[in-house]
């Protein structure tokens, strides 16, 4: 993401108590190329590139994951990390070129996103059972911010499928479907811009690519697989400001199955897919925000990687928000990237890997009552992150 030049603190602050509804509509370029009006691919060029090849799959037993054991992946790496919520690391399983995002299944298989294609995790006998290749043509497999390869990924409720978003270099990305069953892609959806998220309605019927440089979502209908764009811009898609001020991860309301969208620690856009309206909320936290999750009562936490402009902004942070709208701001050291919750609640555990400059290897473990700090190595450069 380049340097940009910030626009003036006032054209960027909500008014307090402030509600703006707006419908959102239009699409910017990104690094690379130009993304098409609709967030689908340009003419002349196709994000699939024939079906996936089947893979060959390992045996492994099955049984649950020790309760509460954290998985991480490592993005500076290869792998995915096993890590205690005590003591830290506690194992490793090779999955493939820089790991991003993680989902974690009732049977306890984890389906990773990496460059290569998604793995597919046995967490119970920490083995890998399979490297299922994309049908989208990304290109060379490298490491780094922009490399291709997936990036969000989600499971459908039944457990009958997985999606995964696949970045494209330099032009629009794809939503993958993958058969759990058969451990093969058998579906790719145009989607926007660098798919950094992918989340899906409780019910099952709706797919969520958060497209971060086409600035939008990308709503797909599960049984269709017909996709449509909602541009989130709350602070418009013109010039420097689209640098930095695009959406990055997506968090599903319970309540409602509005979508949840934090910008700046300064406005959360709640998003209904339904109708493509967009709300904007005021937020308090002040500082770039990257990884967001929700709990079941509808609280949101949604992690704060630091300052644009050291000069106005202020460092790292974890925001916690209530159904209500009321934020507990809790700073952390060093920027971070994503964040899970524990069963129980009261502790949130945050990847430091972070996709540029600055992460560290370790986890940053809070506890939600106190607000009480503690580091734990693990992992190399932690991106994603599920609780087992």
């Amino acid at each position: 993401m380049p340097k940009f030049r910030r626009p003036s603190r006032g054209a960027r602050v909500l008014v307090p108590g402030a509600v703006a509804a707006v419908l959102l509509a239009g699409c910017a370029p990104g690094p690379g190329g130009t993304a098409s009006a609709t967030g689908t691919t340009p003419a002349g060029a196709s994000p699939t590139a024939g079906p996936g090849p089947s893979v060959t799959v390992a045996p492994g037993p099955a049984g649950p994951a020790a309760p509460g054991t954290l998985l991480v992946t490592d993005f500076g790496a290869d792998t995915v990390t096993f890590v205690d919520p005590a003591r830290g690391a506690t194992g490793s399983v090779e999955v493939g070129t820089a790991p991003y995002g993680l989902a974690v299944g009732e049977d306890g298989r984890a389906w990773v996103a990496t460059a290569e294609g998604v793995a597919v995790v046995d967490t119970a006998s920490r083995e890998r059972l399979a490297l299922i290749p994309y049908r989208t043509d990304t290109g060379p497999v490298t490491t780094g911010e922009y490399r291709g390869g997936g990036m969000g990924i989600a499971l459908a409720p039944d457990g009958r499928r997985v999606y995964v978003g696949v970045n494209v270099p330099g032009g629009n990305g794809a939503l993958e479907v993958v058969d759990t069953a058969a451990l093969k892609v058998t579906d790719a959806v145009p989607v926007g811009r660098r798919p950094f998220d992918v989340d899906v309605s409780r019910d099952g019927t709706e797919v969520y690519a958060t497209d971060y440089d086409s600035f939008d979502v990308t709503v797909v209908t599960a049984r269709t697989l017909e996709p449509r764009r909602i541009e989130v811009a709350p602070y418009g898609t013109e010039g420097g400001l689209g640098s930095w001020l695009k959406p990055h991860h997506t968090a599903v309301r319970p309540s409602d199955g509005k979508l949840l969208l934090p910008f700046e620690g300064e406005r959360l856009a709640v998003v209904d897919p339904g109708t493509g309206r967009t709300t904007i909320e005021p937020m308090t936290a002040n500082t770039h925000q990257h990884g967001a999750t929700v709990t079941a009562d509808g609280t949101l936490l949604t992690v704060g990687t630091g300052p644009i402009d050291p000069a106005v902004d202020r460092g790292p942070s974890l925001t916690v928000r209530t159904p209500g709208g009321a934020e507990r701001v809790h700073p952390l050291e060093g920027p971070h990237e994503d964040v899970a919750v524990s069963r129980d609640g009261r502790t949130a555990y945050v990847t430091g890997g972070f996709t540029r400059d600055g992460y560290g290897d370790g986890l940053t473990v809070v506890d939600l009552d106190t607000g009480d700090t503690r580091r734990l190595p693990a992992g190399s450069r932690p991106l994603g992150i599920a609780v087992l």
